[in-house]
């Protein structure tokens, strides 16, 4: 199982941690909601919980509940700018369809 970050993610990540002058991390999770069923959840993280599943990319820990790593297993984080619109986005191979918005998705 893995969770993994582009160069783009990891520097706009770090970038964001070193401006905020704490963090260990990142959080990426799932919750029920929306049109499709799951969407992404995202926090930084100062503290890992007990039950967190880590993995390192690129230098950035990222952390995972249990619960969501089965939702998440092999996706890959991007962080990339379209326009005037900046965000993350998501690779992950387990997403069978989205909703139209782009906002939740079905596994």
């Amino acid at each position: 199982m893995a969770i993994s970050l582009t160069e783009k993610a990891a520097k706009h990540i770090t970038g964001y941690i070193e401006r905020r002058g704490k963090g260990l991390g990142l959080r990426l999770g799932v919750r029920t909601t929306g049109c499709s069923g799951l969407a992404y959840q995202l926090e930084y993280v100062d503290e890992a919980l007990a039950e967190d599943v880590m993995f390192e990319s690129l230098g950035v820990k990222v952390f995972v509940d249990p619960k969501s790593l089965a939702y998440l297993d092999g996706t890959e984080l991007d962080y990339a700018r379209e326009g005037l619109n900046e965000g993350f986005k998501f690779q992950n191979p387990n997403v069978k369809d989205e909703c139209g918005c782009g906002e939740s998705f079905r596994i």
